[in-house]
């Protein structure tokens, strides 16, 4: 399948699962905007190295998605928004008694209003066009819960719910709305918290990974940045023509609990 003449936006994907997605829809032919709130060289050495080697257009565009007026101007300044993948999230962990104010308010703000805020821009040139694809990466999290998470899950339950809103606002004119909720997936940022959980706990690497990190995912496998990609790339083909407002599990067996 080709994406060829496509143009994809992905919040947050200079690493991890949003650059596993822009890696998988280079490969199959889409123009790539990259994005994260940083702007270093690096940032754009990444967007050129991808664009070269999948001979597609690719480019860096830093916007930061905590500020609502940031998201829309990273899909005005793309300048064609046929698919739009909303990564962008952060992480926190603690009681609600003591889970900060302000802690609460960005991970909203970054997490759930970002989608809202790209989509409602992305939305217009997609109706034009009659054909449009928005990916929301969600979580397992979107679909069950966890203690001391409550603003991580409360956003990614609510980009669920937008994800469904989405698509019935534009059912029936070539543009679906879908949010894939992966379980644990193995991305650097997750890689770099094995050792220390090897220590709290005193397990060796493959223990603490399958009866620490894993215990909730059936499978005892970490999925992966390709495999997010993988179902990213389904979305946007014929085959998914009619998937939309609804959520795509790759979790292991998780939400099957």
């Amino acid at each position: 399948m080709s994406l060829a003449g496509k143009t994809a936006v992905i919040t947050g994907s200079n690493s991890g699962i949003g650059l596993g997605v822009a890696e998988a829809l280079a490969a199959a032919g889409a123009d790539v905007v990259l994005n994260s709130f940083t702007d270093r060289p690096e940032d754009h050495a990444l967007a050129a190295d991808l664009g070269q080697r999948h001979g597609v257009k690719a480019r860096y565009i830093a916007a930061d998605m905590s500020v609502g007026t940031d998201c829309r101007r990273l899909v005005a300044e793309a300048g064609t928004c046929d698919i739009l993948v909303n990564n962008a999230g952060i992480q926190h962990v603690a009681p609600i008694e003591d889970f900060p104010s302000a802690m609460w308010d960005r991970i909203i703000a970054i997490n759930l209003s970002s989608a809202f805020h790209t989509t409602a821009a992305a939305l217009p040139g997609m109706k034009a066009k009659g054909w449009g694809r928005v990916v929301n990466i969600a979580s397992a999290h979107g679909l069950t819960a966890s203690p001391f998470k409550s603003a991580y899950i409360a956003a990614k339950h609510g980009i669920v719910g937008l994800s469904k809103t989405t698509a019935l606002e534009v059912a029936g004119l070539g543009i679906t709305a879908n949010a894939i909720c992966p379980g644990y997936v193995l991305t650097p940022l997750v890689e770099a918290q094995i050792p220390d959980q090897m220590k709290v706990h005193n397990m060796d690497r493959a223990t603490v990974i399958r009866e620490v990190m894993l215990l909730r995912q059936p499978s005892r496998q970490f999925a992966t940045v390709e495999q997010i990609g993988g179902t990213t790339v389904y979305l946007c083909s014929p085959a998914a023509d009619q998937v939309t407002g609804t959520t795509i599990s790759v979790d292991g067996g998780w939400t099957a609990l």
